[in-house]
């Protein structure tokens, strides 16, 4: 009797700490459409989410082609929803419940082409913050971008087209927020693996926060700017992060989402849409300002 006496005060603190782990959260990766390759990418995406021991993740996809009015996601029943998907227009019934879930207090993540979708669609454009192509022009919003010399976001009322990018090269990212949950802890530059750095992104920008930039070179057919390449909205409770990295041509390696700088950033953002912090320590392998880091 003693000796379980003894031991029932640290049994009993064990079983608390187990008790007191949080469920891992839902989240939903939305595919089906997209001018990259989203066989290839969506499991990537899953991976790294479940990698952080925070989320449990179902996928939706959408047709390929043809009638798009049975793609109805539940996003109600999730925590979380990574779009991988550009393509045709949603019904308006579930443009309207992707709406809901989001303005309610849902988080959302935005990956590179998923910037592209939707260009007539107001509140997917409010969410965003900035797209890019889709016939988006000076009647989206401003281009945005970051100012070196003054050290701030500009936002340019200029006509032109939304949306670009020279051929795909590594380039360094720099942060411009670098106390925000998501970049706090992780190297202020570091050099990201191959990828289309998009330039003359434009659109509404409300509450939109630039947390990183990169320099689109005119070299290589850039605007000469530092463009944004990590951002943050809200709309209505929900937050939004906004990532323009991960390019991944059909049967082409993918290298940009192989970067560990886009696998960090893509988790921390992720738990800090549903959350608004980040827990997730900086990794050891993370990329440095002169050296690309790859997982495979």
């Amino acid at each position: 009797m003693k000796l379980l006496r003894l031991l029932a005060g640290p049994l009993f603190a064990l079983a608390c700490v187990f008790s007191t782990q949080a469920a891992p959260m839902k989240a939903l990766i939305v595919d089906g459409q997209n001018n990259h390759d989203w066989k290839g990418t969506t499991p990537l995406l899953k991976k790294y989410l479940e990698a952080t021991g925070l989320f449990t993740v179902d996928v939706a996809t959408a047709p390929e082609k043809g009638d798009l009015s049975a793609f109805k996601p539940a996003f109600k029943e999730y925590k979380l929803v990574v779009s991988n998907y550009n393509g045709a227009d949603w019904p308006k019934e579930t443009q309207a419940a992707f709406e809901e879930f989001v303005r309610a207090g849902g988080g959302f993540v935005s990956v590179h082409a998923a910037n592209n979708s939707f260009p007539g669609w107001p509140a997917y454009n409010q969410m965003i913050g900035l797209g890019g192509w889709g016939g988006r022009s000076e009647k989206s919003g401003p281009y945005v971008y970051w100012e070196e010399k003054a050290a701030k976001v500009v936002k340019d009322l200029a006509p032109g087209r939304g949306g670009s990018h020279g051929p795909q090269h590594a380039f360094l990212v720099e942060a411009r927020e670098p106390q925000h949950p998501i970049l706090a802890g992780l190297p202020a530059k570091w050099l990201h693996a191959k990828d289309e750095l998009y330039d003359r992104l434009r659109g509404p920008a409300e509450n939109l926060t630039v947390l990183a930039t990169a320099f689109s070179d005119s070299a290589k057919n850039g605007t000469g700017r530092h463009e944004p390449m990590l951002m943050t909205t809200t709309f209505g409770t929900g937050r939004v992060f906004h990532t323009a990295l991960g390019h991944a041509g059909r049967n082409a390696k993918p290298e940009a989402m192989q970067c560990v700088g886009f696998i960090v950033t893509f988790q921390r953002g992720a738990e800090w849409a549903v959350t608004g912090k980040v827990t997730q320590k900086a990794p050891a392998d993370f990329p440095a300002a002169d050296k690309v880091s790859l997982r495979e």
